[in-house]
């Protein structure tokens, strides 16, 4: 587990997703972010599964901190991103993608 100092971001395994709690609400509230999102988790899933290419995935804990993990996404519908170690993370949870 590492610890971005820069924005205090923590970077941590894909495997840890499970152990963490989410919120039901949405960490986006505007309507433009959240399409942003959804293209982004779009993009990720055809990079991912064409390219093996790796994303940065920004997102948000039930408590409130700030997590990222670095995943291959696999797929991904209205309401779940699928890594490619077979973990799901909320997409309301998560505040951005970047390529790796």
């Amino acid at each position: 587990m590492m610890q971005d100092t820069k924005n205090n971001t923590q970077l941590i395994s894909k495997e840890r997703i499970p152990t963490l709690k989410f919120s039901k609400n949405d960490v986006l509230q505007d309507a433009d972010a959240k399409s942003r999102r959804y293209y982004a988790a779009n993009r990720a899933t055809i990079l991912g599964n064409t390219y093996r290419n790796k994303s940065m995935i920004t997102f948000k804990t039930a408590s409130g901190e700030i997590k990222c993990v670095e995943a291959a996404l696999w797929g991904f519908d209205k309401d779940f991103v699928l890594l490619k170690s077979g973990m799901f993370l909320p997409l309301c949870a998560i505040l951005e993608i970047n390529y790796c």
